[in-house]
């Protein structure tokens, strides 16, 4: 076969191997909406309270998803923000200042972080909140900001990889131009190198938030419980809709409460979609002012 042939056969081979890969996440989402969309009504959400109410707080949820919802939302944001400025100041670390045997070192010590399996890191923070609540306060246990801080290491490593390929993948053209015009190196890397990378920066930080708010098994061993209600302090248990889509798929008594387990994976979509979406945004406003000052 002549190179030409041989190119196109591993042009289509990839494109259909890339069509495949869409194609059955897309059935997966089909399968999950077509099982679950029934189920979609106020009362999924708020069972019996009033919605505008719920959501304003004035009644309490006790048959619906809204405090699953908030319990989600807040342990992600959580953990993102504890991740995000780790993982971006030992990326830059790792990119622009570790040398020889230390970046090796350190970056053997993240691989393996990342390797670690996510109900290791639950059972750390049980283990963590039990040390706690004997050492330090009764009132400390599993609870919502132990939960993000053990999400925040399971995501962490993913981070420090994403910052230091984006820096590392950077052209030498563009690491020496503001240098040869007299600026610092901080200087560089602030103004030039860093909003340079952002892209693929904003693409470590979108897949965390990704995994932040699919993991059960942190969640399951660090503070998430059924029936705790919407958040109401960092020291306290909370509702989160992993943990009751496990909780459903394994224990359900009827076809109906499985329907309620799809509508509350249709939500946990939908929150990570819009969780996406900002992350999108924020990334493409702070580019436009990185370059440009506005």
């Amino acid at each position: 076969m002549k190179p030409s042939g041989r190119f196109f056969v591993l042009k289509i081979w990839a494109a259909g191997c890339a069509l495949a890969v869409v194609s059955g996440a897309g059935l997966v989402v089909g399968f999950v909406i077509r099982r679950g969309a029934p189920a979609l009504r106020p009362s999924l959400l708020f069972g019996a309270a009033p919605p505008w109410h719920a959501v304003f707080g004035n009644v309490p949820v006790f048959d619906g998803l809204w405090p699953a919802v908030l319990g989600t939302v807040s342990v992600v944001l959580l953990a993102v923000g504890f991740a995000v400025p780790l993982g971006l100041a030992a990326g830059i670390y790792l990119a622009e200042f570790a040398r020889g045997r230390t970046k090796q070192m350190l970056s053997v010590a993240f691989d393996i972080l990342a390797g670690i399996p996510s109900i290791v890191i639950g059972l750390f923070g049980f283990s963590l909140s039990l040390t706690l609540h004997r050492f330090v306060s009764p009132r400390i246990g599993p609870c919502l900001v132990l939960s993000a801080f053990c999400l925040g290491i399971l995501v962490l490593p993913y981070l420090i990889r994403a910052v230091q390929s984006a820096l590392e993948g950077l052209p030498l053209s563009l690491r020496l131009t503001a240098l040869s015009l007299g600026a610092h190196r901080v200087q560089n890397l602030r103004y030039v190198l860093l909003p340079s990378s952002l892209n693929a920066i904003a693409t470590g930080v979108i897949l965390a938030i990704g995994r932040c708010a699919e993991d059960t098994a942190v969640i399951l061993l660090t503070g998430a419980v059924a029936l705790a209600g919407k958040p109401r302090s960092l020291l306290e248990n909370f509702e989160a809709l992993p943990f009751y889509i496990y909780y459903v798929s394994s224990q359900y008594t009827s076809a109906e409460e499985l329907e309620r387990g799809f509508g509350a994976a249709i939500i946990l979509l939908a929150i990570s979609l819009g969780l996406y979406l900002i992350a999108l945004s924020i990334r493409h406003r702070i580019g436009r002012q990185a370059f440009y000052g506005r």
